[in-house]
C-alpha cells in the first residue's frame, strides 16, 4: 500500500513568517496537530502543536492574558518551526512511513514529489485509517487469534476449515511479535460462517491448532484462551 494513496493531499500550511496565533488558529479551524511550513512555495520546516506548547509554557503562568496574546502574535513561526523535517515519498509504502514515524517520535511526514514540491502530509491518523482497511473492519463478523507453525501451509489449513463452513475471509494479519521461536501468530477476520455449525468449527479448530482468541461481533461475545 503506497503513500499516495493514503495521504492527505489538501495539505493545510502556513509560511514561516507568520504568527504563532495563525498557527493556533489554523490547528483550531481545521483540527489538525502539525502545519508544514512553507517559503515561497518550498517546504522549510514543520510545527506541530507540541512545538507550540514548548514554545508558549515557560512564559504562561507569568503573563496576564493580553500580554500571551502580544506574544504569540510577535513569535513568528520560523523561530519555533523543526527545520529540515523528516519527509516521505509517495511512493513509499506506508509500513515503511509508519516504522520511520516510530523511529524518529514524530506524528506526520510532509510528502515531496521527486522535484521537491509539497504535494501531501501523511499522519498517524492516516495509518490508522490503512490498518482498520486491511483489518476489514466493515466486515465485521468473527476474529480469531492463532498461534501457528511458521511453516509453508499452516495458515491455509486454517482458511480451508473456514470455507468449508460457508466463512467467507475479510483479512488476515500475520505477526512474529511475543511468538515463540519457529511459530507466528496469525489474526483472521471471518463472516458469512453458518451459524448453526459455529460450536462445531470452534470444535474443528480446538482440536487442530492454539486458539489465543475469539470475538463474535454479532453476538457481542468475547473468549481468550
Amino acid at each position: 500500500m503506497l503513500v499516495k494513496d493514503w495521504m492527505s493531499k489538501e495539505v493545510i500550511t502556513i509560511d514561516e513568517d507568520d504568527s504563532m496565533r495563525m498557527a493556533i488558529k489554523l490547528m483550531k479551524e481545521y483540527k489538525i496537530r502539525s502545519l508544514p511550513v512553507m517559503k515561497k512555495g518550498r517546504l522549510v520546516g514543520i510545527l506541530s502543536n507540541g512545538d507550540i506548547k514548548r514554545a508558549s509554557a515557560s512564559d504562561a503562568t507569568s503573563l496576564e492574558i493580553h500580554e500571551m496574546k502580544y506574544l504569540i502574535d510577535k513569535i513568528l513561526i520560523r523561530d519555533i518551526m523543526v527545520k529540515h523535517p523528516i519527509t516521505a515519498s509517495p511512493l513509499q509504502t506506508v509500513d515503511e512511513v509508519a516504522d520511520l514515524l516510530l523511529k524518529e517520535n514524530i506524528s506526520s511526514a510532509p510528502v515531496l514529489d521527486d522535484a521537491g514540491n509539497l504535494i501531501g502530509i501523511i499522519t498517524k491518523s492516516d495509518i490508522l485509517k490503512v490498518m482498520v482497511s486491511l483489518s476489514g473492519s466493515n466486515r465485521r463478523g468473527i476474529d480469531f487469534g492463532f498461534e501457528i507453525p511458521d511453516a509453508p501451509g499452516s495458515i491455509k489449513e486454517i482458511t480451508d476449515i473456514f470455507r468449508s463452513y460457508g466463512g467467507r475471509l475479510a483479512s488476515i494479519l500475520i505477526s512474529y511479535r511475543q511468538a515463540p521461536a519457529g511459530s507466528r501468530h496469525v489474526y483472521i477476520r471471518v463472516y458469512h460462517v453458518n451459524r448453526r455449525e459455529l460450536e462445531a468449527l470452534k470444535s474443528d479448530l480446538f482440536s487442530k491448532f492454539k486458539v489465543l482468541y475469539m470475538i463474535d461481533y454479532i453476538e457481542q461475545s468475547r473468549e481468550v484462551f
